[in-house]
C-alpha cells in the first residue's frame, strides 16, 4: 500500500513571499525543504505527499510548483488564487498547466467575514473548478461550518476537503457546536475531511484520549472513506514531532479494519487528489 501524507508544507523565508510563520514561533521559524521531511516519511513508510500553500499570494504557489517539479515525493500541490479578483480564472488556468497542480486553498480562517466564500464572484470561480479538474481545500474554523454546508449545497459537484477538521476547540474541551455542525456537513457527499492539525488545537500536554472524541465523531459521520491523514508538518512541530503524530493517528484508528485504515492513510487522499496509489 502507498501511504500518503495529504497535508504538509515547505517554505523558504528568505524569498520574501512568506509573512508566516512569525519569529515568535521559534520551532518553525526557519526554512523547511524536502530534505528535512524525507527522513520522517521514510520512517513512517510514506512515499507521497500533498504540498499545501501557507501564504496567500501567487509567488508562493509558483515556488511550490517549481519545487514539486523536482521532487518525486510531492504528488499534488494545493495553491492559492485571489477568489475575489477578476484575474483569478486566468491564474487558475495558468497553474493547471502544471501536472501536479490539484486545487486551491483561500485561507478563510484569516478573513473576518465568515461568509465571504459565498460572494457571487467566489461562487462563479469555484463552480469552474470541477471542469478544470481542481479541488477546494477549506482552511476554516468552526464558525465556518454552516457556511461550507451552504457552499456544498450550492456546488454539489465541487470536491471539498476540510483541513484540520475545522480546528475544533480541543484545548478548551469544547465539542459543541462543532460536533453538530460537522455532522450536518458530513451529509454533503462532496465533502471530505483531513485528520490533521489536531495536536496543535489541543496544545502542549495533549493526549490521545483528549483527541479521541473528536476523531471518533469524524469516523462516525464521515466514515473512513472520506477521511485522509495529514501531518501538517512542520506546523505539527509546535506541539509534537512527525513520528509522534503518525503514531497517535494510527492509534486513533486502530480499531478499524484493514480496508478502513487503508482509506484513511491512502485511498481517500488518492481518490480526492487524483494520485496514483
Amino acid at each position: 500500500m502507498t501511504f500518503i501524507d495529504a497535508h504538509q508544507h515547505y517554505w523558504s523565508l528568505g524569498r520574501g513571499h512568506n509573512d508566516w510563520p512569525p519569529p515568535a514561533l521559534a520551532a518553525i521559524f526557519r526554512d523547511f525543504a524536502p530534505e528535512d521531511l524525507k527522513p520522517h516519511l521514510a520512517a513512517a513508510g510514506i512515499t507521497k505527499t500533498v504540498l499545501v500553500q501557507a501564504a496567500p499570494n501567487l509567488a508562493e504557489t509558483e515556488f511550490l510548483l517549481d519545487l514539486a517539479a523536482r521532487e518525486e515525493t510531492v504528488a499534488a500541490v494545493v495553491g492559492w488564487v485571489d477568489l475575489w479578483s477578476g484575474q483569478a480564472l486566468h491564474d487558475l488556468q495558468r497553474f493547471r498547466q502544471h501536472p501536479k497542480f490539484r486545487g486551491i486553498r483561500p485561507m478563510l480562517q484569516g478573513i473576518e467575514d465568515s461568509f465571504c466564500i459565498l460572494r457571487p464572484e467566489a461562487i462563479a470561480l469555484l463552480e469552474r473548478l470541477p471542469e478544470l479538474g481542481l479541488r477546494f481545500d477549506a482552511l476554516i474554523q468552526p464558525r465556518h461550518l454552516p457556511v461550507i454546508s451552504a457552499l456544498a449545497d450550492r456546488l454539489p459537484d465541487l470536491p471539498i476537503v476540510i483541513d484540520h477538521a475545522a480546528k475544533p476547540f480541543i484545548a478548551g474541551g469544547m465539542i459543541e457546536p462543532w460536533r453538530a455542525d460537522m455532522a450536518a456537513l458530513a451529509r454533503r457527499e462532496n465533502v471530505c475531511v483531513k485528520l490533521s492539525g489536531l495536536v496543535t488545537e489541543a496544545g502542549p500536554g495533549w493526549s490521545i484520549d483528549q483527541l479521541r472524541p473528536y476523531v471518533r465523531h469524524l469516523l462516525e459521520v464521515f466514515g473512513p472513506q472520506r477521511i485522509m491523514f495529514g501531518s501538517d508538518w512542520p506546523v505539527v512541530n509546535l506541539d509534537a514531532g512527525y513520528a509522534e503524530w503518525w503514531q497517535a493517528a494510527n492509534a486513533l484508528v486502530s480499531d478499524l479494519d484493514a480496508a478502513a485504515r487503508r482509506a484513511v492513510f491512502s485511498t481517500t487522499a488518492a481518490h480526492f487528489y487524483g494520485i496514483e496509489a
